[in-house]
């Protein structure tokens, strides 16, 4: 019904927030890894939200015409959709968002094992 607005609102979210850290960048301020990964976050949420959208609109769950939403139209509907956003939005926005997380620390920790590595071989390069 309305579960992909969900994902939506943190895309918009995310993405005001890459744009302020970006600004902070060009001043010379330093990022953290999440931040600087931010990007990842933003395309996971705007393609998955975007792929839902699509889906509802291929349903017939959300039309061209006031209110859009099917379910927005009498209370009772209402309130399931709601109960949806609050419970499938929620679950996949907090999903996609856990997984972007283990991304960006499975990069990171790959990038810190890389420069270990390259750096005893340049140590047992300079002992030869």
């Amino acid at each position: 019904m309305a579960c992909f607005l969900v994902p939506t609102a943190e895309a918009v979210v995310t993405t005001i927030v890459k744009i302020k850290a970006d600004k902070h960048k060009k001043e010379g301020k330093e990022q953290n890894i999440f931040i600087s990964k931010m990007n990842w976050l933003n395309n996971m949420l705007w393609g998955g939200s975007a792929l839902l959208a699509f889906e509802h609109i291929w349903h017939g769950e959300v039309t061209p015409w006031f209110p859009f939403l099917t379910n927005a139209a009498n209370a009772a509907d209402r309130a399931e959709m709601f109960y949806e956003m609050a419970t499938s939005g929620t679950a996949m926005a907090a999903l996609v968002t856990a997984g972007w997380a283990c991304m960006v620390m499975a990069v990171n920790a790959a990038h810190k094992t890389e420069t270990v590595i390259s750096k005893k071989t340049a140590v047992r390069s300079e002992m030869k």
